[in-house]
């Protein structure tokens, strides 16, 4: 489920009428990719107010750059690019380490084994840095392609294929540490 098969035959009606100042147009836009870049962000900045300060910026910039939008990638994949760079300049200004951790209770025999399977993918995934954490959860989670993951992050290809390698053997090294 890449980014292509997000889109749909009215999405470049919607974007034209966007491009006009169509704000309605804009937003159906963003809610067909705002469930995807809102998981990007929250992996990247690991607080939901954050992610939300970070998701705001990205759609007025977006807005402001529809005129120049030349339609060169998909809509989805320049959204997903500007959604990871807002995230990504928002963690360098505040110039701290996030450190995701969910807000669950602590581990016990009340919970059961899939809840504590997610708490140590999370904290897994926490230990990885930002490069790391953006192409996994772009590829593995929100099912991207390689040529669209690297078209959002601005890399070559062969650098998600590497990203990605060390991501996973990093996950499978974390999580084989509690077995």
């Amino acid at each position: 489920m890449g980014v292509g098969t997000l889109t749909s035959t009215n999405e470049p009606e919607l974007l034209e009428r966007a491009r006009r100042g169509d704000h309605r147009a804009f937003a159906d836009l963003l809610r067909r990719y705002d469930s995807g870049m809102r998981s990007l962000a929250y992996r990247i900045l690991g607080d939901a107010t954050l992610m939300d300060d970070a998701l705001q910026e990205a759609y007025v910039k977006a807005f402001r750059a529809l005129p120049r939008f030349r339609g060169e990638s998909a809509v989805g994949t320049w959204l997903y690019r500007i959604a990871h760079n807002a995230s990504i300049d928002l963690l360098r200004r505040r110039r701290e380490t996030v450190e995701l951790s969910p807000d669950a209770p602590m581990a016990g025999p009340a919970l059961e084994s899939g809840v504590i399977a997610r708490l140590d993918v999370e904290a897994a995934l926490a230990d990885l840095s930002v490069d790391h954490r953006s192409v996994l959860v772009l590829v593995d989670a929100l099912g991207f392609d390689y040529g669209d993951a690297a078209e959002v992050l601005g890399v070559p290809i062969g650098t998600i294929r590497s990203r990605l390698a060390r991501a996973r053997r990093a996950m499978r090294r974390r999580l084989g540490e509690g077995e």
